[in-house]
């Protein structure tokens, strides 16, 4: 695996999960590798040998494992960057042990990658027959029972999320060419994301609807959780892009959160200034990511320890995503909020440089 870029989560933390497995001596549903206790242990560390894979409210994680217990599917919501992908790779691959069957939404989704497509030539050759179907993610997630993940949900042609229903309410996939179906094994069940960003986009039927349980995730809470949950991805992106040492500045992490929690939430730390927010939605991802590549300049390109030099051009490139509109409020706060910082002017010149 010291090749791949970015392992599976279940290949990335087995020791973890194997750990668990060994202990866990707790009632486990049926076709689960851990207990809904150890699953959640898993995902929120246990301050010891289990490292955290999502920070945040422990009832959240609580609800979203219990839900795959039963036989509703999981539907995870939030703004871009509140960790719904992450979340659901960890959950799959700690129940399932598996987080590889995944069908990414996107507006040219096909029918085909809910429920099964053809081997056109052997279709052509031999005719309809169970070596000419090609089955989707979700009907080999029903046949091992196991967890199937759908991404960006409602990015998908609303037809083809309709898809879904027959697979979750009757835990069936007909095939109704060759008179057959696929009936779900235990263990089956459907996680699926949606971007808050994109409601309208292709709403959820109602009937759709009703199959899933809806979990939001928020953004974190507190400017200290941000600035852990960047920490740690920051470090755990380092160390698999394999970046030459160099040396976190706690400093530069505290202002980048800064920045995007102000903008985001259009009021200054303390609560005295109101700011204009950008269109971009500016979350923690991007602060993940705008922070990686800072080390990346400051590894390569600098003397090894992040300044505000580093992370000045990607922050400005994050903020600014509309060149007219969002340059105005990237400037406005640039001189009314970042200029009145004495401990902030180094970082005031750096993003003047490049803005």
């Amino acid at each position: 695996m010291t090749t791949v870029l970015r392992p599976h989560a279940e290949d990335d933390h087995a020791e973890e999960l194997a750990l668990l497995a060994k202990e866990d001596d707790r009632v486990r549903p049926p076709g689960w590798k851990l207990s809904p206790w150890a699953v959640t242990t898993y995902l929120l560390g246990d301050g010891d040998r289990i490292s955290p894979k999502y920070v945040g409210a422990r009832r959240i994680v609580e609800v979203a494992v219990a839900t795959l217990a039963t036989d509703r599917a999981l539907l995870l919501l939030g703004v871009p960057g509140t960790a719904k992908t992450w979340l659901s790779e960890h959950l799959a691959a700690a129940i399932s042990g598996d987080s590889t069957l995944l069908v990414q939404g996107t507006a040219g989704t096909a029918e085909e990658a809910i429920r099964y497509g053809w081997n056109y030539a052997r279709l052509l050759a031999e005719g309809p027959s169970r070596a000419a179907l090609t089955p989707s993610p979700v009907m080999r997630a029903m046949a091992e029972g196991r967890i199937a993940r759908v991404e960006e949900l409602t990015r998908m042609p609303s037809d083809v999320q309709d898809a879904l229903i027959t697979a979750l309410s009757e835990k069936t996939l007909p095939i109704p060419e060759l008179n057959e179906e696929v009936q779900a094994r235990r263990g089956f069940n459907i996680i699926a994301t949606a971007n808050d960003r994109d409601r309208g986009v292709n709403e959820l039927s109602s009937a759709l609807r009703r199959r899933f349980n809806t979990v939001v995730l928020p953004v974190p809470a507190t400017a200290e959780e941000e600035v852990d949950i960047v920490t740690r991805r920051v470090a755990q992106l380092g160390r698999s892009l394999e970046l030459p040492e160099t040396t976190t500045g706690m400093a530069e992490i505290r202002r980048v959160v800064t920045v995007f929690r102000e903008l985001r939430g259009g009021v200054t730390e303390d609560g005295r200034t109101k700011v204009k927010s950008p269109s971009g939605p500016l979350s923690t991802a991007e602060a993940i990511s705008v922070l990686t590549n800072g080390l990346a300049l400051a590894a390569h390109f600098g003397d090894g320890v992040l300044r505000a030099a580093d992370v000045a051009a990607g922050i400005v490139g994050a903020v600014v995503q509309e060149p007219v509109s969002d340059q105005v409020v990237w400037r406005e706060y640039l001189e009314t909020v970042v200029r009145e910082r004495e401990d902030w002017r180094d970082f005031y010149r750096a993003c003047r440089e490049v803005s």
